[in-house]
């Protein structure tokens, strides 16, 4: 802070704070850098150290943990919830340790008994087929989106598409995998994280070809409105795997600019578009890559790459 916390006056009233969210700009010098304190008890005006609010309601836990040992010991409530299981973690479980509540273990006839009812609780956890079509299919997404190395919040986003074209009936027909890859394949796209239909294909049991005609019907039933893949999406992740420099990626990047201001990425695949660019900018950085080398990375012919490589080196006035 640059000035020093002082608090405000009983005479002084608060009208030039705005009422509509909570205060938002300082009284004294109008500023908008307000920030809370570590106790999030107090609103402090950073520039001139004026407390704006004080005595907030503290919506955290009564108790202080300093570690996560003492946080879960102390925590009472269990795991949020999450649409990446079936019942969306609201389900309990009967430990598995046949233990007691002091630790002593069970007897023979006790431990008989528990093992009866952790089948019938796995049994009664899906009580019709539509549960069942649902657990199955997030298994598979969450061992498909592990495969392919995608972030948690894909996984949420896919198993909210397979629940709404479960809830629309759009699973009829078609497989429960098909439906769940597309699933995955649209979240990927929906959070910026692509994946091409052959790397999703690969981690799949389904081929591609089916994936990419459930994807498009799953995509104009629930009105997904995908946009096209921008290619240097593509690239970070091409030229860390052929262990190219910033440089090659940045040059890569550019090339990609140019040339789609001209109208050369129209009807063309992102992956060997980038691809192409990025076997371009290797030879332009002295890192040399051959196209077998670039086309085994982006999963995409080498014939692919030397046309997208043409025409690009012809866009950018580089054509011999």
């Amino acid at each position: 802070m640059t000035g020093p916390i002082r608090q405000r006056e009983p005479e002084e009233t608060t009208e030039g704070v705005e009422e509509t969210e909570g205060a938002e700009t300082c009284p004294e010098c109008e500023s908008k850098s307000l920030i809370a304190d570590a106790g999030g008890s107090e609103l402090v005006c950073e520039d001139c150290g004026l407390v704006v609010e004080e005595r907030n309601v503290d919506r955290g836990p009564e108790w202080r943990a300093f570690n996560h040992a003492e946080r879960q010991k102390k925590s009472r409530v269990g795991a949020p919830t999450t649409n990446t299981m079936h019942d969306k973690g609201l389900t309990t479980t009967i430990d598995w340790k046949d233990k007691d509540a002091y630790g002593r273990s069970l007897s023979s006839e006790k431990r008989s008994q528990m093992h009866r009812l952790r089948k019938w609780q796995e049994r009664i956890r899906t009580k019709d087929a539509g549960e069942r079509n649902l657990q199955f299919a997030l298994s598979e997404l969450n061992r498909m989106a592990s495969a392919l190395g995608v972030p948690r919040s894909v996984q949420e986003v896919a198993s909210v598409i397979y629940r709404r074209a479960l809830k629309e009936d759009l699973i009829r027909g078609r497989s429960i995998e098909g439906v769940a890859t597309s699933a995955l394949y649209a979240a990927c796209r929906k959070e910026g994280i692509p994946r091409s239909l052959e790397e999703v294909a690969e981690v799949s049991r389904v081929e591609r070809k089916e994936i990419g005609r459930t994807y498009r019907y799953i995509s104009q039933e629930l009105g997904l409105g995908m946009e096209p893949v921008d290619p240097k999406k593509y690239v970070p992740r091409f030229c860390s795997e052929l262990q190219l420099s910033e440089e090659v990626q940045s040059k890569a990047n550019e090339i990609i600019d140019v040339t789609s201001e001209q109208g050369l990425l129209s009807g063309k695949s992102p992956t060997g578009y980038a691809a192409a660019a990025i076997y371009a900018a290797s030879l332009l950085c002295n890192e040399k890559k051959t196209q077998r080398e670039v086309a085994d990375v982006a999963q995409v012919t080498e014939v692919t790459i030397r046309n997208r490589y043409q025409e690009q080196i012809k866009a950018i006035g580089l054509y011999n």
